[in-house]
């Protein structure tokens, strides 16, 4: 195994890390010189697995971490869940879907969402959606800057 299959499989794993997420990863990767529509590919399907995760597992995920936290004697609802739900009622499943990875992230609009009775499947297909678009977007931003702004040859690679 070579260092940019490494590279890929280390795009997947940080892709698939809350707050990360494909769009956080995608910059470093295209950066370093990985190419960007693989790059794109690899961080998408990595954060598409926890959001799968998030929106099917939501409920189960949420009782699990409200017990946690009472069992701490912490406030059953965290600051980041409050704002997810305050997120929800203020925009709803499709301006979650697009405003999800910049505000809370992937996988808390996809438990969000499933938590206020949006059913998984839809809320896996749109935040998804949403995700692989914001992806493509910064990763034409990051090939850009990186070609005009000269980024290419400061960090020693040939253009």
């Amino acid at each position: 195994m070579n260092l940019e299959q490494l590279g890929y499989i280390g795009i997947f794993l940080a892709g698939a890390i809350p707050w990360f997420e494909a769009i956080g990863v995608v910059p470093g990767g295209i950066v370093i010189g990985l190419d960007p529509i693989l790059t794109v590919l690899f961080a998408a399907a990595g954060n598409l697995i926890t959001i799968a995760a998030f929106a099917y597992g939501g409920a189960k995920i949420r009782s699990w971490v409200v017990a946690r936290r009472e069992a701490k004697g912490k406030q059953p609802k965290s600051d980041r869940w409050t704002k997810a739900q305050r997120a929800f009622e203020k925009y709803g499943v499709y301006g979650m879907a697009i405003l999800g990875p910049l505000i809370i992230g992937t996988q808390f609009a996809a438990a969000a969402s499933v938590a206020a009775g949006v059913r998984p499947a839809k809320v896996t297909l749109l935040v998804s959606a949403a995700m692989v678009l914001w992806a493509i977007v910064i990763a034409f931003l990051t090939a850009w800057l990186v070609e005009v702004g000269g980024f290419d040859t400061w960090l020693g690679q040939n253009s």
